[in-house]
């Protein structure tokens, strides 16, 4: 019997949480070590300089911007404007090989986000309001925003992960990275797909990440179930969804 016709064991939506926590540890282990890196150049009395955080910055995302397949489309850190006091907002931010798009076309490489270049950014000056920026400023924890819609750089669904850099209490800005939900896909559809039934990763207010139902998209919202299996260490919850009425 050739191997194409070796049929995989089914799995079960505990199997499917799973994978998800494993998919997102490993990005909240990767944030972590850059928290630990970014506390080394901001300074603890006094303005840090933004040339030297933006080269600490820089060498700690471009390997994975840089990486085969890689894994994130954006990454970077936000500082609060008390960490360097230049009067606005500061954002060290890369972007990844983009996919053609709207705004930027398509980039063989990472690029440095210009928001100065950017006429319809302004909604940023109030960013301290703006969900993956204000949730773990205020709970103190890191923290998964969407899937949504990106208009700012990869005009296409996203997933942000950020976490609040502190010292002594204070939040001196948030340190994340952005991953295309097309690229979640590509991690979690082969445990989707071997799995008894049609299932799919919710997050806590019912939008789909991911799914193994044809019928239901991502980006859609569907009823989250009492007995969806919660993916433990994300806000994510796996489910076998109502499909949507003919």
């Amino acid at each position: 019997m050739g191997e194409s016709a070796i049929l995989r064991p089914q799995v079960d939506a505990e199997a499917v949480a799973d994978r998800v926590s494993e998919l997102f540890g490993g990005i909240h282990d990767l944030i972590a070590g850059w928290r630990t890196s970014i506390l080394e150049v901001v300074a603890e009395d006094g303005p840090t300089d933004p040339g030297s955080l933006d080269e600490r910055i820089a060498g700690l995302v471009l390997p994975e911007l840089e990486a085969d397949d890689p894994l994130l489309i954006g990454a970077g850190f936000i500082a609060a404007p008390e960490t360097t006091r230049t009067g606005g907002l500061h954002f060290a931010w890369w972007l990844g090989a983009l996919d053609d798009n709207p705004v930027f076309g398509a980039t063989a490489g990472p690029s440095r986000l210009d928001l100065a270049s950017r006429a319809y950014a302004e909604y940023l000056r109030d960013f301290p309001s703006l969900e993956w920026y204000r949730v773990p400023s205020s709970t103190h924890r890191t923290h998964v925003t969407g899937p949504y819609v990106d208009h700012l750089c990869a005009c296409d669904y996203i997933v942000t992960v950020t976490s609040p850099v502190e010292r002594g209490g204070a939040v001196l800005g948030v340190v994340g990275v952005d991953v295309y939900v097309k690229r979640l896909e590509r991690e979690l559809l082969p445990v989707l797909l071997t799995a008894g039934e049609p299932l799919a990763v919710l997050n806590a207010t019912g939008r789909v990440l991911v799914s193994g139902d044809p019928a239901v998209v991502a980006g859609s919202v569907v009823t989250v179930p009492d007995d969806g299996v919660v993916s433990a260490g994300t806000p994510f919850v796996v489910v076998r969804p109502e499909r949507p009425s003919a």
